[in-house]
């Protein structure tokens, strides 16, 4: 073990929030140890900016609470830890941990249990790469580096502490791990992790739970280097492992959206991880939906279907959350009223609360090279920065067109006819039913006095000529059977 000067690593507290040094500081006063450590220590020495920062000490986590009172909160059954809350921060504090007495695990070796408590030095042993295993002491200016994890950090090298074969069949999801620091720190991979990293070895992570599996698979969309590790993920055989029916090769739509992403996030911008679901799962969706059309079920009632199969397959690996499968089920509709808007209902659909993230969807398909979108998405990119004006006019030139449209249908073979019907668009608002100007003129004059004299008339020259004979028999008046009715039995007057 060497200690390093914070200042030759580049360290100091000015690079600190507030929230990490109050936990630090608590800690300290009511005489317990208290480290930085991870990833927010490994990000500070490499000249990142690191996303968050997590602390560790030798007090136990009823001790951190008894530290922070209601500001902390206990949570975990495998791994318990202690969430704390300053501000509007959340810092994550973990206990030093010594090998398990007794090792529960299950038939593969991955641990099911983990809350023995221990020093520091053990706790060094039982992390996973050896750069997420600096101890920083702000207030003293200290670095504890344990297996000269800054040699690794200055040769840009991804180790693994003991051996690799028994680290990941400890915890499976240390595989994705891999591939993610690798691909967000441009790290090279040690040899010892390629010897063993076979598709036999990433059968492991079918016993991980697919909650923490789809909590990992946010981590790699959101890194910001999602373009780059999505190859890796094919390569090392991970994909299989994450994506149900997904075929493992990277369309140049995934592609497109991939790098869209990561943009999005350098610039600070804030991304859904569910809308790269939808991206991965689209053209299953979409074979789903012919698989129903082809049954002849409805468009509309074909695509939710398809939606609920898609989803419900994909769970078998990664739960998708209910509000996420909500959103990627609304991308996706978004896409079929996007394309054929109605006139009249395209100002409130640009309004619409998932407009933003299905025109995204459909403009990526457009520059993907999907010809079914039909240059509607250049069409809605170039609406959104019009004025009121020249939006009446898109519209109108929008309409002028969609009419010649559908008269070019009706004029083509009734075959054709039948196929545009099945795939009309429903509306995004529901409508009222509106009537012309003439139905409406038509229904207020049948209720007219004249009119009403007009029918009673007509109906009275029908009994006359029944009397006369000048209606046969076989007439529906005469056809009609009338009942007799007692009046002696009818009571007049106010009933009991």
């Amino acid at each position: 073990m060497q200690t390093l000067r914070a200042s030759k690593c580049g360290l100091s507290t000015a690079q600190l929030p507030s929230s990490i040094l109050d936990v630090i500081d608590s800690l300290t006063k009511a005489g317990y140890e208290a480290y930085i450590v991870g990833g927010g220590v490994r990000d500070l020495m490499l000249g990142l900016n690191p996303k968050d920062f997590d602390a560790v000490t030798n007090a136990t986590p009823s001790q951190v609470k008894e530290v922070f009172g209601r500001r902390c909160r206990i949570i975990g059954r495998r791994f318990e830890l202690a969430h704390v809350y300053s501000g509007r921060e959340l810092i994550e504090v973990a206990t030093f941990r010594a090998p398990p007495k007794k090792a529960i695990t299950s038939a593969q070796g991955m641990i099911l249990r983990d809350n023995n408590w221990g020093t520091i030095e053990q706790d060094f042993a039982r992390r996973d790469f050896s750069i997420n295993a600096m101890y920083y002491q702000p207030r003293k200016g200290e670095v504890l580096d344990f297996c000269n994890a800054i040699d690794d950090i200055k040769t840009k090298t991804l180790r693994l502490l003991g051996d690799p074969t028994l680290r990941f069949e400890e915890d499976p999801v240390r595989m994705l791990r891999t591939l993610r620091f690798a691909a967000k720190l441009n790290f090279s991979i040690d040899p010892k992790i390629l010897k063993i990293f076979t598709q036999e070895m990433t059968q492991l992570l079918r016993d991980v739970s697919p909650h923490r599996l789809y909590d990992e698979s946010q981590k790699l969309f959101t890194m910001g280097h999602l373009h780059r590790v999505m190859p890796m993920l094919i390569e090392f055989g991970i994909w299989k492992q994450l994506f149900a029916d997904i075929s493992p090769e990277i369309t140049q739509f995934m592609e497109r959206a991939a790098k869209n992403t990561d943009q999005r996030i350098q610039i600070g911008k804030t991304i859904n991880p569910a809308f790269f679901y939808a991206v991965l799962l689209w053209n299953n969706f979409l074979a789903r939906c012919d698989f129903y059309q082809a049954k002849g079920v409805v468009a509309a009632e074909a695509r939710a279907q398809a939606g609920l199969d898609v989803l419900k397959r994909q769970a078998t690996r990664t739960i998708i959350p209910r509000f996420a499968e909500t959103f990627i089920r609304e991308v996706w509709e978004m896409q079929t009223r996007l394309l054929n808007p109605k006139p009249q209902q395209i100002e409130a659909l640009s309004g619409h609360a998932r407009f933003r993230a299905g025109f995204d969807f459909l403009l990526l398909r457009e520059k993907s090279g999907d010809s079914t979108t039909n240059g509607m998405g250049a069409w809605w990119e170039a609406y959104q920065t019009m004025s009121s004006d020249e939006k009446e006019r898109a519209i109108s030139s929008y309409n002028r067109q969609r009419a010649k449209s559908r008269k070019k249908l009706a004029e083509s073979p009734v075959v054709e006819e039948v196929k545009t019907v099945s795939t009309e668009i429903e509306p995004l608002v529901k409508e009222q039913e509106s009537r012309s100007r003439r139905s409406r003129q038509k229904a207020n004059a049948s209720h007219t006095p004249s009119a009403a004299s007009h029918d009673f008339k007509s109906r009275n020259d029908s009994r006359a000529a029944v009397n006369k004979g000048e209606i046969t028999a076989d007439h529906p008046i005469t056809k009609r059977r009338r009942v007799q009715r007692d009046l002696s039995k009818v009571i007049f007057g106010p009933t009991q």
